[in-house]
């Protein structure tokens, strides 16, 4: 019966061509901050059961499962469907568990943990409402897959494309690729959004690769026209539902409404962010290392959303600092051959060595020189940020060290800000995190049956 009437309910909006319009007013809802607009949760379950010793080979999952949420992403649609915006919560943000309605009724405190234990205690309903308790959300849908749910739903899509700018490789989840794009199926998908012990290291940098590949899956859908129109885009939502669950108010229509939505954005209107981070390494007794969002920036990105306002652009929530820099200053050991300058960066920030009595006893004309490995481009340039007239020397067989040599003209000393939100997780548009497409495999030779 379910099934009938979900088919009768999208064949009736498809034939009255109101679908886009009538459909997407009545499902409108307001949240407690009085915005408008459609909130989803997605959530990846990490769960071994019911997996045998091949699959989790097979999968890289061989550890002991927490059956707790592994990924978390809120998807904010906007009311005039213009616009998405897409925010992960890491797995170890330390929150407020909503109360069970047994805990509550008897005046129990709320218990606090990871965020990623709401669903071990009270699986995908008490995740819902946890995060509406920590967002001050609603939650219209919900969408909950598995490790082989994950895999089977990026094969039956057609792959994914995952990239990076250098090797990465993690024993943890097996992802052993080069640097560059690369088209891979749902096996290596997986791999590439569980890694978590490459750089960047931990939560952040993990989320960052998943919003990538959940960005550069939805452009394909886009352009092979999957999204295309209601009847692709039905046809497409029904392929993910063999491996994707969802709660008893998410219907086909309410994803075809979604998904043809999502297929109608232009990159730069598509919003990818991480909860902003204050606390990195938060130790709480019996939990461990959690992290503690910045109460006034995640603040207001959930007031952005809650209103239904763009959450790029808002230094709100992403303030922009007068020098930002992609590494952090306190992890690159320096060099410097002027008292002066070296104290300078000292203050900065950098981990520095005075080295004055190697410096030449006649200072080479000219402004300063920071040499180092190659590889250490990304450091030098934080490096460099400081010393704004700097020159660069790459070095073959330098050591782990940035030497700076002072020359003749006057040397200039900027602050700079390292934010690692800034550098992992601050919210950027679609275009500019797109990854460079694959190389197209090469055609196969032609065989001769003479």
């Amino acid at each position: 019966m379910r099934r009938i009437t979900v088919a009768l309910t999208l064949l009736a909006a498809l034939v009255s061509g109101s679908y886009a319009g009538s459909r997407a007013v009545s499902d409108e809802r307001e949240s407690p901050g009085g915005g408008r607009g459609t909130n989803i949760l997605v959530v990846g379950i990490d769960s071994r059961a019911g997996l045998s010793a091949a699959e989790k080979e097979r999968l890289h999952v061989g550890g002991k499962g927490c059956n707790c949420t592994d990924v978390i992403m809120l998807v904010h649609l906007s009311a005039n469907q213009r616009r998405a915006s897409i925010v992960s919560l890491p797995r170890d943000s330390y929150v407020q568990y909503a109360g069970d309605p047994a805990t509550t009724a008897a005046g129990g405190p709320a218990r606090s943990g990871k965020i990623n234990g709401a669903f071990a205690r009270g699986a995908g309903p008490l995740t819902v409402r946890t995060v509406e308790k920590v967002t001050g959300l609603r939650i219209d849908h919900y969408l909950e897959t598995g490790f082989t749910g994950f895999e089977q739903a990026v094969d039956n899509l057609g792959g994914a494309t995952v990239c990076t700018d250098k090797p990465l490789k993690d024993s943890g989840s097996g992802l052993d690729i080069p640097a560059g794009a690369h088209h891979t199926d749902g096996n290596g998908a997986l791999r590439y959004v569980r890694a978590r012990h490459v750089t960047p290291p931990g939560d952040l940098g993990r989320v960052r690769r998943q919003q990538r590949m959940v960005n550069d899956l939805l452009a394909r859908l886009t352009a092979e026209g999957a999204l295309s129109g209601p009847v692709d885009t039905a046809r497409t939502a029904r392929t993910l539902l063999r491996s994707v669950r969802t709660d008893d108010r998410t219907e086909l229509v309410d994803l075809v409404r979604v998904g043809w939505a999502l297929g109608r954005l232009r990159p730069e209107n598509i919003e990818l962010a991480t909860v902003p981070i204050r606390l990195f390494d938060h130790r709480v007794p019996g939990v461990g290392s959690t992290l503690v969002w910045d109460e006034a920036r995640s603040a207001a990105l959930w007031n952005a959303l809650s209103a239904d306002r763009p959450i790029t652009g808002d230094p709100r929530i992403q303030p922009v600092p007068e020098t930002p820099v992609k590494t952090n200053p306190a992890l690159i050991a320096v060099r410097v051959d002027d008292p002066v300058v070296a104290e300078a960066l000292r203050r900065n920030g950098f981990a520095v060595t005075h080295s004055s009595p190697s410096a030449p006893p006649v200072r080479p004309d000219g402004p300063p020189v920071i040499s180092h490995a190659p590889g250490r481009e990304a450091d030098a340039a934080t490096l460099a940020a400081a010393l704004p007239s700097a020159r660069l020397q790459p070095v073959a067989h330098h050591d782990r060290f940035l030497d700076v040599a002072v020359g003749t003209r006057p040397v200039e000393v900027k602050t700079v800000t390292y934010d690692r939100n800034t550098a992992e997780g601050a919210p950027v548009t679609g275009n500019t995190l797109r990854c460079p497409s694959p190389p197209k495999p090469p055609a196969p030779a032609h065989t001769s049956n003479r």
